[in-house]
């Protein structure tokens, strides 16, 4: 039995579920595709039987995403609710994990495929997520690390771990590292501060943008830091924050956030207690912010730092 397959399918999937495999071999050969329940390819047979397959020169994929039971196809209609996201990382790849697995931006992946040397695939099991969400954030992550645009779609399938790339002389062992068990939610992911703008976002039709190495947004997260810790007033530096930002959509909105999270981030490190974080972004916005969401809005920013710092811990 290939225990390593097993343990990915098993993490990913619930035995009920329909999920589709593809066994590819080289341009001459037609693809051969198996929609399947996870209970059926976890079988020992099966596995045997995928095993024989790749060991004559067949790659074995799975798809990201289940599919509707009694799905006869992987298309995009198929496609039964979002469980992953996921990027290819085939050019630069060991730099741009590295630079990945830094961020605070997105939660730590729950698993990343070496899928050749330098090569990776990364995956975060996700719910809460509806497709157009999935497909833009999708996007989103692959400007940002600079991910394959190209594979940004709901029905995309992954390399199977446990099975060997044969695409490669001598092939390469697929193997996978797990970093997180948790489930993660659309509020894990930060999207304001990718380097992905949407102009870019709705620009990736057939041709793949050069990878972003440092965003603006990362740069002004970077100047609002070092400008609070040199003790600058937090409603000037939100005015020429939205002034330098005048291409944002909402200026204003985005150099209130950037600052007050930012405050939040340096106050946690002084120690300072959470509830008082939430009572002095309050006070800072109270004239700014209407009363009814002042309250949650300081709660949530409050709570996204302290989970931000959680992570670089982690990391």
């Amino acid at each position: 039995m290939n225990q390593v397959a097993t343990q990915f399918l098993t993490r990913s999937f619930a035995f009920s579920e329909t999920i589709a495999l593809l066994l590819c071999r080289d341009k001459d050969s037609r693809p051969q595709q198996r929609i399947v329940t996870a209970e059926q390819v976890l079988q020992n047979r099966y596995l045997a039987w995928l095993t024989h397959q790749n060991e004559v020169g067949w790659n074995i994929y799975a798809s990201a995403n289940p599919l509707l039971p009694d799905s006869r196809k992987r298309t995009k209609e198929y496609v039964a609710s979002v469980r992953h996201l996921y990027i290819d990382i085939d050019v630069d790849g060991d730099a741009r994990l590295a630079a990945l697995r830094a961020t605070d931006r997105v939660p730590a992946p729950t698993a990343i495929l070496s899928t050749s040397p330098g090569k990776y695939q990364v995956l975060w099991r996700v719910a809460g997520f509806d497709f157009e969400t999935q497909e833009r954030m999708l996007k989103l992550l692959a400007v940002a690390f600079g991910g394959d645009l190209a594979c940004t779609d709901r029905n995309r399938v992954l390399r199977l771990p446990g099975f060997f790339n044969r695409k490669y002389s001598p092939a390469h062992l697929v193997t996978v590292e797990y970093s997180a068990t948790r489930t993660y939610l659309p509020a894990d992911f930060y999207p304001d501060g990718f380097a992905a703008s949407s102009a870019q976002v709705r620009d990736v039709g057939a041709r793949k943008l050069p990878p972003v190495r440092h965003s603006l947004s990362e740069d002004d997260w970077a100047w609002t830091l070092s400008e609070l810790q040199r003790g600058k007033d937090a409603t000037k530096l939100t005015r020429e924050l939205a002034v330098r930002r005048a291409d944002k959509a909402n200026p204003l909105y985005y150099a209130q956030r950037t600052v007050d999270m930012a405050s939040a981030r340096l106050w946690l490190a002084e120690g300072i207690c959470i509830n008082d974080i939430i009572t002095m972004l309050e006070v800072r916005r109270r004239f700014e912010v209407p009363d009814t969401v002042c309250t949650a809005r300081a709660q949530e920013i409050a709570m996204t730092a302290q989970r931000m710092i959680a992570r670089q811990k982690m990391a």
